[in-house]
């Protein structure tokens, strides 16, 4: 049974097939095989894989994430980065990677970060004298930090496949983010100063402040978000029906931003989006239900402890597996199937489920622009006009840089659990 269920997937993997269709194709061949399972189940487990509260709370920070990018807010954030970080050297790469942080914040998506914010500031990088490798690299690797900084969907996903608290996955990927983030600036700072690109006007304290008070609508919605988790008020699932309302109101009332004739845009995009990653996460469930049936986790659990049982052994093999599934593999299907199987072993191993947690999620966004799979890079791509290998040559510097940010998240447990311990 196993046998086909892996043999099937790789062979629908390598012949083009969707991932979603390829999961549920998969199972339903594997359970056939079985002779003893009714081909009833391949439905009732779709079900159950999507009947969960905490899983709604996707379609909200999605549909929230629609509305905040109709609604104006990625040029005030924009304006916001470029009044505090654009006169440095390479000004307007290092307002891209602070405004995808700030947009991280809003938006939990890598692709929506890197779409809504790429279509802005790749033509003005490019217009501005920046190689369109470097232009269309640097939206795409800020993009990772989409689903690293909460709210973020992967989050979510994987807090409810393995039970951990989504509150305490939020407030960890805080940390990380930021580390993440500084990485990049730096990275751009020197490139810029080493290439000699230009650098933006510096702003007067007048502008800076003009720019934050328009943005402060922007950057109040993650505080509500962080804040009202933490406090008790809502759980996360709430939260996110929160952030729908708040990103409604101010984007119609404060920045007259939405109307009747983008609405019908903004449900469309977040329904389809939403679709697609459901559909992942039936057919996801499907598999991994057949993998435990079949007591792979265990399996697995012993054979790596078989090898040794040091922590530093174990994060090193699934930081280099996850390496390459992400490659391969879309992340939210990635979380679903292989989180189950993990997590018991890290935990067994005396690993902090919230930490392991942020290492997968951080190691699988690099899977975002790296090829064949990268779809950071085919958005950036179809943005900047530019060829996929020549955005990978380009972003040799920045997956140094993230690589090295995550090996000290992965090494050092406290950068990623100070935060969630203090706020206990």
């Amino acid at each position: 049974m196993i046998l086909v269920l892996v043999l099937s997937l790789i062979v629908l993997f390598i012949i083009g097939v969707p991932v979603a269709i390829s999961l549920g194709l998969s199972s339903s061949l594997a359970i056939l095989v079985a002779g003893d399972i009714p081909l009833l189940t391949l439905a009732q487990r779709a079900f159950v894989s999507l009947d969960s509260f905490p899983l709604l709370a996707i379609p909200l920070f999605i549909l929230a994430g629609a509305l905040m990018e109709y609604g104006g807010i990625s040029q005030r954030l924009i304006n916001l980065a470029n009044a505090i970080t654009g006169h440095v050297p390479g000004g307007l790469a290092i307002v891209t990677v602070v405004t995808t942080m700030f947009f991280a914040a809003i938006s939990g998506s890598s692709v929506a970060a890197t779409a809504a914010l790429g279509a802005i500031l790749i033509p003005a990088m490019i217009n501005r004298g920046y190689d369109k490798e470097f232009a269309g690299g640097v939206q795409a690797v800020s993009g990772t930090l989409g689903i690293i900084i909460p709210p973020s969907i992967p989050l979510i996903l994987y807090g409810t496949a393995v039970g951990a608290s989504i509150g305490d996955l939020f407030i960890a990927g805080m940390v990380p983010g930021i580390i993440i983030g500084i990485g990049l600036v730096i990275t751009v700072y020197i490139l810029a100063k080493k290439r000699n690109y230009l650098k933006e006007p510096k702003k007067s304290g007048k502008d800076i402040w003009k720019a934050f008070l328009e943005a402060i609508p922007a950057l109040i919605m993650p505080i509500i978000i962080l804040g009202g988790i933490y406090s008790g008020i809502f759980t996360a699932t709430e939260a996110a029906g929160v952030a729908v309302a708040y990103a409604f109101i101010v984007s119609v009332l404060v920045y007259k931003a939405i109307n009747k004739e983008n609405i019908k845009e903004i449900l469309t995009q977040a329904s389809v989006t939403t679709s697609t990653i459901m559909f992942i996460l039936a057919t996801a469930g499907l598999f991994s239900w057949i993998l435990t049936i079949e007591n792979i986790p265990q399996q697995v659990a012993s054979l790596i402890t078989s090898i040794s049982d040091s922590q530093m052994v174990f994060l090193t093999i699934v930081v280099l597996l996850l390496l390459l599934v992400g490659m391969f593999m879309e992340t939210n299907a990635s979380i679903i199937i292989l989180a189950p199987i993990l997590v018991p072993v890290a935990v067994e191993l005396g690993l902090d489920p919230v930490h392991f947690g942020i290492v997968m999620i951080v190691t699988l966004a690099i899977g975002m622009v790296t090829p064949p799979l990268g779809l950071n890079l085919f958005v950036v791509s179809k943005i900047g006009k530019v060829r996929i290998d020549h955005l990978t040559k380009g972003l040799i510097p920045f997956y140094i840089a993230i690589l090295i940010s995550l090996i000290v998240i992965t090494y050092v447990p406290s950068i990623t659990m100070s935060l969630v311990e203090w706020m206990k």
